[in-house]
């Protein structure tokens, strides 16, 4: 949710001379986010049907992706900074964390309809300065490890520990307020929440890898290989569950369900999947965290950054949807407090007799609202604060060294 920076450094003089590359802002990338948000919103505002199932898991999944491609950009690009503007750039990242850290817990105190993914966001930012000055090999290393050695470290440590008391948590203010609280939002955070860090960080990671490359360059290799992943991550999962026995054991477990119950269940999950047996880790439903969901989802939001960057020549067209984008922060707190406004039983009600209008509605307001804000005011209201809070700390440490 954070701003896309420009584009990548082009080649150094001494190379041929191509038509230069347009260095500009990556549109593209917006269109994506863009379709991050409104997959957010039919997750939390459409009907159960096909458009929740395709969103659900993967817009967020997309969002955490995006956000490593932002801190890539932010961080210089195909070229990471060094030195001083390393510093300035963590610096930078870590007031941005501190501030979606905090909204994701006020989101979550005034009980929002949604698990708010923001507090997680500000913990994996925090995690990504380390691994700043990394290039695209050595961040998609690190993904792909953490893709599969992340949730299966989860899921041991979590079969050694007490089961979760909530599912689909996501920390709030109170938990601040005593050490049994802090201990409960810690482990939430790390391990059993909506969003945990360890079954999360590969997104991260991922993104920076693609953030790191020339990505206008490199936009149709990234459709192939997105869509190699999915089916890899997916396909994999499902030849596993419905050819090698895998769901008939976990059927077994569940004696007293009816295999379309159980098939239901495992659509969608609230952050992590049952610690009684390791077959769960062979699902790919959404929000499961499983090393098949993982690199699935991975996959689908890298073919659509690519595909959504293949797309930029119709930008005319795509304005509205990339004006979402780059107010994301700003469309997917608003429409968390107008869900919150309604309350939950207009949605229910209008949703039952109309199972679309509510999203449609939606999706309608944020269209023209961010479009005209953005032709009109430009920056969103919290990506300018976000922009000016992060800018000032950077600033100071460069003045720093010029002095």
């Amino acid at each position: 949710m954070s701003e896309a920076p420009a584009a990548s450094t082009t080649k150094p003089p001494s190379a041929p001379s191509p038509p230069a590359p347009n260095t500009g802002r990556l549109i593209g990338l917006d269109v994506a986010r863009g379709l991050a948000v409104l997959g957010m919103f039919a997750a939390h505002a459409g009907p159960t049907g096909w458009l929740y199932t395709l969103a659900s898991g993967r817009s967020a999944a997309l969002f955490a992706v995006l956000a490593g491609v932002s801190l890539a950009l932010l961080s210089g690009g195909s070229q990471p900074v060094t030195g001083r503007n390393r510093t300035a750039t963590a610096a930078r990242i870590a007031v941005r964390a501190a501030v979606l850290f905090v909204i994701g817990l006020v989101l979550t105190t005034l009980n929002v309809p949604a698990m708010v993914i923001l507090a997680f966001y500000g913990v994996l930012f925090v995690l990504s300065i380390p691994v700043l000055r990394l290039r695209t090999t050595a961040l998609a290393t690190l993904a792909a490890v953490f893709a599969v050695a992340g949730p299966i470290a989860s899921f041991l440590i979590r079969s050694t520990t007490p089961p979760r008391k909530i599912i689909g948590y996501t920390p709030g203010l109170a938990d601040f307020t005593s050490l049994d609280g802090l201990a409960h939002a810690f482990r939430a955070l790390l391990l059993t929440g909506a969003y945990p860090v360890l079954t999360w960080i590969p997104f991260l990671l991922a993104g920076m890898a693609l953030g790191r490359l020339d990505l206008r360059a490199v936009r149709g290799r990234l459709v192939g290989i997105g869509a190699a992943l999915g089916l890899l991550g997916y396909g994999t999962s499902w030849l596993a569950l419905n050819v090698f026995g895998g769901f008939e054991r976990i059927l077994a477990l569940h004696e007293q369900f009816t295999p379309e119950l159980v098939r239901m269940v495992l659509r969608s999950n609230y952050g992590v999947v049952p610690t009684e047996d390791p077959i769960y880790l062979l699902t790919a439903g959404a929000h499961s965290g499983t090393p098949f969901e993982v690199i699935g989802a991975t996959g689908v939001a890298t073919a659509v950054i690519g595909l959504c960057l293949l797309a930029e020549p119709l930008r005319g067209a795509l304005t509205p949807l990339a004006s979402v984008g780059a107010l994301a922060l700003t469309a997917y707190v608003g429409h968390l407090l107008v869900l919150k406004a309604l309350g939950p039983d207009h949605p229910t009600q209008l949703l039952e007799q109309h199972p679309y209008v509510p999203l449609v509605l939606l999706v309608l307001a944020t269209l023209a609202l961010t479009t005209a804000w953005r032709l009109l005011l430009g920056r969103g209201p919290l990506e300018w604060g976000l922009h000016h809070l992060s800018s000032g700390p950077a600033k100071l440490i460069r003045r720093g060294g010029n002095n």
